[in-house]
């Protein structure tokens, strides 16, 4: 049995499932090199692309190990970017957030409304302890973003992952439950 796909509602954004038909939206900023660098991947070539990042998003949800949101505004249902929880651990009460935003959407407050938004969801429906952030040392205005949300930087993961062909460093960030009550 399926559960029912939670939908998140902000001040400005619906952040609900995305599905096939948003990959035309999705293909306009998964094919955008600033966007898609610091998530160590190459701009998405073809609409087809983003089906695979769908379907990655829909087999995350459907083994527990993860969940992610289309970011919409209200007065429009175009996806504008995603958030949300990859590599969950239950066992731990910990999992890692990701989030991308259009370029055309930046500087507007949107990623740090649905950033908050998702972690206060992970909290309460997911009994979360412990939400972690891996960012690259370059990507300042997502390390901006974090700490605004009270994420702390814990230290740095030397070689973590290999991507754009290179290995490359990463700062871990956290934020726990009890510090989303001093926020």
């Amino acid at each position: 049995m399926e559960k029912e796909f939670p939908t998140i509602e902000t001040n400005r954004l619906i952040l609900r499932k995305v599905s096939i038909d948003d990959a035309k939206d999705m293909y306009t900023y998964l094919s955008d090199q600033d966007v898609v660098k610091p998530m160590g991947l190459e701009p998405f070539e073809t609409e087809e692309d983003v089906w695979d990042e769908i379907k990655w998003y829909q087999s995350i949800y459907e083994k527990g190990t993860g969940i992610r949101w289309g970011i919409t505004l209200k007065d429009s249902n175009k996806v504008i970017g995603s958030c949300g929880f990859l590599n969950r651990h239950p066992k731990h009460y910990r999992t890692e957030i990701g989030y991308e935003l259009s370029s055309d959407f930046w500087g507007q407050g949107i990623a740090s409304e649905a950033l908050k938004a998702v972690s206060k969801y992970g909290f309460e429906h997911f009994q979360l302890e412990r939400i972690e952030a891996l960012i690259e040392l370059t990507n300042i205005p997502s390390q901006k973003l974090v700490e605004k949300q009270g994420f702390q930087r814990e230290g740095l993961l030397r070689h973590y992952e290999f991507a754009n062909g290179k290995f490359e460093d990463l700062y871990m960030y956290s934020i726990l439950k009890e510090d989303l009550q001093l926020i």
